[in-house]
């Protein structure tokens, strides 16, 4: 396993941020979901050393987080959610300076920055201003700067925030290239499901600081719940509170389709049943594959 957790909770003052967190997770491209305040970034953090947890353990590439932090913070590239940029100099300087600040020699860093810079795209940029840096720009230097030591596993905490449609492909096809050709595990922390989806094929989702979901999507489809859309003549209202008694999930969407997320072990037939119940009309009834939008709804619980 490249990281392995057991029982991690910690807290801000009276808020918990994470509360008794167990996972696993193999090679590959990982998915790290949630809503606000799940305590994903505090996942991060405490898994790259920046956080102590009060209680609980883990591992890193098989180094301790609480007494090996410096030696995954060698192995590990992090680009994080908020600008960490130096004022006053260009990206090649800048890029080859975190190259350091991770154990590298300079000549070293600065080839490597070199490199690593024109594999994001700065390559004829590289001697700007960081101050003179697009949004998109600065979003390829924080992919730069985490990659620049040829770490093992990358953590990606919202890698196309504030991108326009453009970028935002563009920042996806350099993660897809790293963590399908360049042997680099990446761990991708997004609000942005169709990013997840795009990448990922395992996930794990948090709720208020707790593991609501971990596995492969396909697993985890399976296993929670069916989806069935379906579409109803007359007042939904009562078949709603039906279906919502009995364990499931009813959400609607603007255009009139009814979408049930029945339990694990759920009869498609307490579908009709509750139809008849509430004296609606199934006009009708499709079981549908769950995306990932799909999968967050039924195990979070949000719209």
């Amino acid at each position: 396993m490249s990281i392995e957790v057991k029982d991690l909770s910690f807290r801000y003052g009276r808020i918990t941020a994470l509360d008794g967190v167990s996972m696993k997770l193999e090679e590959g491209a990982v998915g790290l979901l949630g809503p606000n305040g799940a305590g994903k970034s505090t996942l991060l953090r405490i898994l790259l050393g920046f956080l102590v947890p009060e209680r609980g353990e883990g591992k890193v590439l098989g180094y301790d987080i609480r007494r090996e932090q410096a030696l995954i913070r060698r192995a590990v590239g992090y680009m994080p959610e908020s600008d960490c940029f130096i004022a006053g100099m260009d990206a090649v300087t800048f890029t080859s300076y975190f190259g350091e600040l991770s154990g590298m020699p300079r000549q070293e860093a600065m080839k490597r920055a070199h490199e690593v810079l024109y594999y994001v795209g700065l390559g004829e940029a590289r001697y700007r201003l960081l101050d003179t840096y697009s949004a998109g720009m600065k979003q390829r230097l924080k992919l730069a700067q985490a990659l620049v030591h040829d770490p093992k596993i990358l953590f990606l905490d919202e890698p196309t925030s504030n991108l326009d449609p453009t970028g935002r492909v563009e920042i996806l096809e350099l993660i897809r290239d790293i963590s399908s050709n360049k042997s680099i595990q990446v761990l991708l922390s997004s609000h942005i499901l169709d990013d997840i989806e795009a990448l990922c094929e395992s996930v794990v989702i948090l709720k208020q600081g707790r593991l609501a979901a971990e596995g492969r999507m396909a697993d985890l489809r399976a296993i929670h719940y069916s989806l069935y859309e379906v579409r109803i003549k007359g007042d939904g209202g009562p078949f709603r509170e039906d279906l919502e008694g009995l364990g499931a999930r009813v959400d609607e969407t603007a255009d009139g389709l009814v979408k049930i997320y029945m339990p694990e072990g759920g009869d498609r037939m307490d579908i009709f049943r509750a139809a008849v119940r509430a004296g609606v009309q199934l006009r009708s009834f499709v079981k549908s594959r769950t995306s990932l939008e799909d999968l967050f709804a039924g195990v979070v619980g949000v719209d």
